[in-house]
């Protein structure tokens, strides 16, 4: 009954853990999920408000399959004043979250036997969708010695005649880490010989960064701090580029699956008609909550970036007294990389040796109920991810936990 595609077809592993927590902590387990990548903090309230005043206003219809004309516009006019590069609500189309643009994106670009190149460690989503477009996801290893990001060497030796799309995340999910202006200015140079190559720049944490970073980071007129980003530091990119972006992690609105990108009209067209075919437009209600975070949502975003920064610090000198949970520092995000795999060959009472990150989520998990992604989901074994959006009482839990791990370790 099932088609290849369906039975070739993968789970997201983040959700998947997830599940796994919520099914022990179903069983009455106290259970500490660090997984989903989901700010512990409230939708911002400029948001909460708009969409309350949609429902009593009867703003509840269908719209335009690309979104409203005042949130494309709005996107266009304030993407065009960050990177540098003119756009236009014509060449905006909002969709169901980010990551349904991605995919999206990638029905529209992709063909049979085409390479969609991916650095790892990377978004574990991103193989999956463009294997479900036809494409052959190829993975470019970035490891320890390249810093977990792409180098201009890497790039170039990785690119063929079947290459289509570059897909880019910074800050990075998995690491937090950035790329700075000169690395991708460095980056540039490449794609630029190579005018066919198409990069779908994710900058879904572009203005989760921190001040310590503050050096590497761009600062808008009402001061606030976002990434660096490949289009700014070249501009002739426009037509090789699409940029996508969206609400649910700088506004705290996971929920509401606001995502949108920018790029070439006639694309962005034939990717709102897909979706015409498919969701048909973004809920109305969530794009005007939309629209009202991106203008009035600064203040919120301060704070929560603020708030996101001490959490960082503080649980960074936590794991500082961890013995083999050796975090990577991040740039932005909200996530630890965390080395461990001079665990591997260890084991703990009642359960067989870790041989991988997988068994060590396992265990971490069935053991000390803690929820944790194992780096290999993400293309790169040895690793941990840990999501640090959850709140201060849970991320003292999951160190107490791994405090008692590592002294249980044989």
């Amino acid at each position: 009954m099932l088609s290849k595609r369906a039975q070739a077809l993968k789970p997201s592993p983040t959700m998947a853990m997830a599940n796994k927590a919520r099914e022990l902590g179903d069983q009455g387990h106290d259970v500490v999920s660090l997984t989903v990548g989901e700010p512990d903090w409230p939708t911002f309230k400029v948001a909460a408000q708009a969409a309350v005043k949609a429902i009593e206003e009867g703003f509840t219809k269908y719209t335009a399959a690309a979104g409203i004309p005042e949130l494309r516009n709005l996107i266009a006019k304030r993407t065009s004043e960050e990177v540098g590069v003119n756009y236009t609500g014509a060449q905006v189309v909002v969709g169901a979250g980010a990551k349904f643009v991605i995919y999206a994106l990638l029905q529209m670009l992709v063909e049979e036997g085409d390479e969609v190149l991916i650095p790892s460690p990377y978004w574990v989503s991103y193989p999956t969708m463009a294997e479900l477009a036809g494409a052959q996801a190829k993975i470019i290893e970035c490891g320890l010695n390249e810093n977990f990001k792409l180098s201009p060497e890497l790039l170039e030796k990785s690119i063929t005649a079947k290459t289509k799309v570059l897909i880019l995340c910074s800050p990075s999910n998995p690491t937090g880490l950035m790329y700075t202006k000169q690395e991708l200015s460095q980056l540039a140079k490449v794609i630029e010989k190579h005018p066919k190559l198409i990069v779908i720049s994710d900058d879904i944490y572009d203005k989760l960064v921190f001040q310590s970073q503050k050096k590497n980071l761009i600062e808008d007129p009402d001061h606030i701090f976002r990434a660096p980003h490949l289009l700014a530091s070249a501009p002739a990119l426009k037509d090789q580029m699409i940029l996508v972006n969206g609400a649910s992690k700088t506004f705290s609105m996971t929920g509401w699956r606001v995502g949108w990108a920018l790029g070439p009209e006639a694309l962005m067209k034939v990717t709102a008609d897909f979706m015409s075919q498919s969701t048909s437009n973004v809920t109305s209600i969530s794009q005007k909550a939309v629209l009202a975070a991106l203008q009035g949502g600064v203040p919120e975003l301060k704070v929560a970036v603020e708030k996101l920064e001490f959490k960082r610090d503080r649980m960074l000198k936590k794991f500082q007294t961890l013995k083999h949970f050796q975090v990577i520092p991040p740039d932005g995000a909200f996530y630890f990389w965390v080395k461990v795999d001079s665990i591997f060959g260890k084991k703990v009472p009642g359960h067989a040796v870790i041989s991988n990150s997988k068994d060590l989520a396992a265990v971490l998990l069935e053991k000390y109920f803690v929820a944790t992604v194992p780096g290999i989901e993400f293309g790169t074994e040895g690793y941990l991810r840990l999501s640090i959006a959850a709140s201060d009482k849970q991320l003292d839990q999951a160190y107490e936990r791994f405090l008692k791990f590592e002294s249980e370790l044989a």
